[in-house]
């Protein structure tokens, strides 16, 4: 099987920028990423977005005149970026491709997400991807796990402080916890500052197969959700109990840890999906990068701040970039790069070699993306 190459990466910043279409966010992400791999032809290109409309990859290819090829588009919520990747590398693996192109592009509309996954009584009673959803994980979170809302605003903490040094993020200004916690509740126990901001933006990744890769895309993958958890992202109270229930996150993480030969122990850094602050603690869980319960100290450590020993989200994650659907998953990605590259200026993980990121889209698909420094 043919080893898969990260050889371009390219990013438009992650906000809101009137004026600015999708087609043009993804042009700057696209146009950066070829540049950066040395302008190569490339057989497929795969698109992650979920609200930008028909043919929304071929608009991008089409403003810079790169048509004529395989061209594909790939919705799985926020995991969309993470499902085009897979797709691409799959591709290569399989011998179909020598290069791809795989980018996500999105333009959120403001306010609360909308979406047809969710059955119109459920988005009424407040059980889609919705605040009250969130703040009903973060409840049974925070009494399964002993966290507290000081928790919660350490995680906000945490992340905002890694933002400040991305020039890609959304808000770059530090916050103490009197910020967070004065900031309006949402849904208790969430407040505004602890749920993310969906925005716009877009992100761009050439692969390329590669007998000895210098960074090598270990394992893409992505996993649906089993059904039956009373709680479960993809289907909120449809089930009866979910303590045998393994979650999608746990799946894919599983899965990628088996193919890159490596486990939750072996990371320089993690990108973990941070839509709300308590669930990047739910994540740390599901990751099997601590057990249940170990959160509130790990936090008091700083274990997983910039410095410690498994520094997260030291992008800023979701909650200081904001998320645009299709671009999220490679911009975590993008990130992972830059550390083992050793070109993450500020936010650099000092001798990063192996780096993994993972999101969950709209519930229903999770993925575990694994990007190792291999010469």
């Amino acid at each position: 099987m043919s080893s898969v190459e990260i050889t371009g990466i390219g990013m438009h910043p992650f906000g809101r920028f009137d004026g600015v279409t999708v087609t043009d966010m993804g042009v700057h992400a696209v146009r950066t990423a070829l540049s950066d791999a040395g302008n190569p032809a490339f057989q497929a290109a795969y698109c992650g977005t979920a609200y930008s409309g028909v043919a929304s990859g071929h608009k991008v290819l089409s403003a810079i005149a790169r048509t004529g090829i395989p061209i594909v588009d790939v919705e799985a919520g926020c995991a969309s970026g993470a499902a085009a990747l897979s797709l691409g590398a799959a591709a290569i693996r399989s011998g179909q491709y020598d290069t791809v192109l795989v980018f996500g592009i999105e333009k959120m509309p403001k306010g609360i997400i909308r979406s047809s996954f969710f059955e119109p009584w459920r988005e009424q009673a407040g059980l889609a991807a919705t605040p009250s959803y969130f703040a009903l994980r973060a409840q049974r979170l925070m009494r399964e796990s002993g966290l507290t809302k000081q928790d919660l605003a350490l995680v906000c903490v945490k992340n905002r402080a890694h933002g400040v040094h991305n020039p890609y993020a959304m808000f770059r200004k530090a916050v103490t916890v009197d910020e967070v916690l004065g900031s309006r509740i949402v849904c208790d126990p969430l407040h505004l500052w602890m749920l993310c901001s969906p925005n716009e933006g877009a992100a761009a990744v050439v692969l390329q197969r590669s007998d000895r890769p210098r960074i090598a895309l270990r394992a893409a993958v992505l996993c649906s959700h089993l059904p039956g958890s009373v709680l479960g992202e993809a289907t909120p109270f449809a089930g009866v109990d979910d303590s045998l229930i393994t979650p999608p996150s746990t799946l894919a993480a599983r899965q990628a840890y088996a193919e890159a030969e490596c486990g939750p122990t072996d990371f320089d850094l993690v990108e973990c999906q941070d839509t709300d602050a308590a669930r990047e603690l739910l994540a740390w869980e599901e990751l099997e990068i601590c057990v249940k319960g170990q959160q509130p100290q790990r936090l008091a450590d700083g274990v997983h701040q910039h410095g410690g020993a498994l520094p997260i989200n030291v992008s800023g994650g979701l909650l200081s970039k904001g998320e645009p659907l299709g671009a999220s998953a490679l911009g975590q990605v993008v990130e992972l790069v830059e550390h083992l590259r050793g070109n993450a200026g500020l936010r650099q993980v000092p001798g990063a070699r192996i780096g993994l990121a993972h999101t969950v889209g709209r519930g229903a698909n999770a993925s575990a993306v694994i990007v190792s420094r291999d010469r």
